[in-house]
């Protein structure tokens, strides 16, 4: 199998979190990997996210397995930075409570991992080793503070000079950084800010003198509703710089990443024509921010980053994997435009702009289940948001959904996305940490199905048999290559965890229709202000709709799903002249539109 879909097809752990703000509420209980570090090492790839106890490990970018790492790493603290310096890979993690030490290993899964005390406290860590062997520290998360920069010893990793700070936000001018989903929200003015903390502490009868100066850092920058600027990753493509940064919030549908590029390691940097770098707010699972960029042993880039669901928790997150590279002009980009689509991965030089093979199917298919609750109808897994979800009227074995496509189609591949609601078990361990105290599941769960298919709703034949699995694959995903005809996709559900009912948020079907693509679409694309554009769509024959936009006729490299015909994109750079397209799609194909400048 040479395809994937996002978000990737691997164990995600469930996290027992204690409130930070309200500590004395129930603990709120969801599966959570994110802010992932990926490299290559000894021909192999790894990625590292936040709050796993472990990393990915994968020989074809394709197929990834899950595995435990030595005990003494810092799998509480968040985002786990990883990078490979000569023989060895160096981790270290984000804590404000102590300084951070640096890890290094010259057996990532076996270790032993040798400890390098630090001598600072830092967030959102990056270290990048540039061509002639000086090793660069790049860290910062915050709505009021920049990311900063410093050398680095190579051996000691003590800081060489002073830092410099690089990259502060600008939400004002980068449309694309406003928090809120779809960037719906505009930061308040310094003055603004203060005259709100001021009313707010004298409502609450307090002072700013008597709160403890983190949370008094954490308000300020909650109340100004300026983006936080975090996740650092440094790449260096052809001579230049690449300074990737998160921004607007983890929460949000538009969580993605910015680029900044520059001549020199610590700057002076400008923002890149092609910003942001990776955005991705429409689909079944949004965001694309706070990752890293690799490039395989082929010489293709990659780019994995976060994706959100956020409904159990803000932090309930997910990894995504895409294709990007760097145009003739130095523009780093990433095609996002099918981003939880099925991507082949060819294992040679790849096309990052590569149409599907594969085309959605399920979109709104008529959807029956054995059970249900009210307000988790079965219509809601298919619907395309897996933020939405069927559930279960029970926990018994057997439950089961089922996806009808409406005629025989050549089915190609089906992902099963699971979902939680409402788990409210005691927390199995220790809650540790400060800063987001939680415990992190060790034990091995496990997702058991079996996915059948029919050609006519009575005689059924088994596609995926996993009710004996032990394997805990929630976004599983299922490939038929050389197809199979199928018009009902039903799922039964023998086991999930912690015996809770079966929730499903999406059976996704994708393959090859039989009919004719849509027409080009109309439609009336306006700029209503800086930071904004409209869109209006008069299409023919469509399941949705790809809105793209960029610097010119020929770099659209953004872009926003959508299943309306009417939408709002808030990503736009002030005084940045754009051009846009929109594309239709169905199961049968996709029609490119006519390119439009943006006025």
């Amino acid at each position: 199998m040479n395809y994937y879909c996002n978000p990737l097809n691997v164990t995600y752990r469930y996290q027992f979190n204690n409130n930070i703000m309200r500590p004395d509420e129930p603990i709120q209980i969801d599966r959570e990997a994110a802010d992932p570090s990926m490299i290559l090492f000894q021909g192999k790839y790894y990625i590292f996210p936040s709050m796993s106890l472990g990393c990915y490990v994968s020989e074809d970018m394709v197929n990834w397995k899950n595995y435990r790492l030595p005990d003494n790493l810092p799998f509480y603290d968040y985002a786990p930075d990883v990078r490979v310096l000569g023989d060895y890979v160096y981790f270290c993690a984000s804590n404000h409570d102590h300084p951070c030490s640096h890890y290094r290993t010259k057996d990532v899964l076996n270790g032993p991992y040798e400890e390098i005390p630090g001598d600072f406290d830092f967030w959102d860590p990056n270290l990048f080793v540039d061509d002639d062997g000086r090793v660069y520290f790049y860290w910062g998360c915050s709505a009021m503070d920049p990311i900063r920069g410093v050398e680095k010893d190579p051996e000691t990793m003590k800081n060489i000079g002073e830092p410099v700070a690089l990259i502060y936000g600008n939400a004002s001018v980068n449309g694309f950084e406003r928090v809120g989903d779809d960037n719906s929200v505009m930061p308040l003015s310094d003055e603004e800010l203060e005259s709100t903390l001021d009313r707010m502490f004298a409502e609450r009868g307090g002072s700013r003198e008597d709160m403890d100066p983190r949370m008094l850092a954490m308000a300020r920058g909650y109340v100004s509703r300026r983006p936080y600027i975090e996740g650092a990753w440094m790449s260096k493509f052809n001579g230049k710089y690449y300074l990737q940064y998160a921004f607007a919030g983890s929460q949000y549908n538009t969580y993605g990443d910015g680029v900044y590029v520059s001549d020199s390691p610590l700057g002076p940097f400008t923002l890149a024509e092609n910003a942001p770098f990776s955005y991705k707010p429409g689909g079944f699972m949004n965001g694309a921010g706070h990752g890293s960029t690799m490039e395989d042993l082929k010489g293709n880039i990659w780019h994995t980053a976060t994706m959100r669901i956020s409904i159990n928790h803000n932090f309930e997150r997910r990894v995504g994997l895409w294709p990007c590279g760097i145009d003739k002009d130095g523009e780093l980009f990433c095609n996002q435009r099918y981003g939880d689509w099925p991507v082949s991965v060819t294992g040679n030089a790849q096309d990052p702009w590569a149409d599907p093979e594969w085309f959605l199917l399920s979109y709104k298919a008529s959807m029956s289940a054995s059970s249900y609750e009210e307000g988790h109808e079965p219509a809601l897994a298919a619907d395309e948001n897996c933020r939405t979800w069927w559930r279960a009227a029970s926990n018994a074995r057997g439950e089961w959904l089922e996806a009808d496509l409406g005629k025989e189609m050549d089915v190609r591949a089906i992902q099963i996305n699971f979902a939680d609601d409402k788990i409210e078990i005691p927390c199995p361990g220790e809650i540790r940490g400060t800063t987001q105290a939680r415990y992190i599941e060790e034990r091995d769960l496990r997702t058991r199905y079996v996915l059948e298919g029919s050609l006519d709703g009575e005689a059924y034949f088994v596609i995926e048999d996993k009710k004996e699995a032990e394997s805990d694959l929630t976004h599983d995903f299922i490939v038929r290559e050389d197809g199979i005809r199928a018009r009902f996709l039903r799922v039964t559900v023998y086991e999930v965890a912690y015996d809770q009912p079966a929730c499903i948020s999406g059976i996704r079907v994708f393959g090859r229709g039989e009919g004719d693509k849509p027409v080009i679409p109309a439609y009336i694309a306006k700029r209503v202000n800086d930071l904004d554009f409209t869109v209006e769509i008069n299409g023919r024959n469509a399941v949705g709709y790809n809105v793209l936009w960029g610097a010119a006729p020929d770099k659209l490299y953004h872009s926003c799903m959508t299943f309306e015909k009417s939408t709002r994109v808030g990503a736009l750079v002030k005084g940045r002249e754009y051009y846009v397209r929109v594309d239709a799609f169905n199961e049968n194909g996709i029609t490119e539109g006519v390119v439009q400048k943006l006025c």
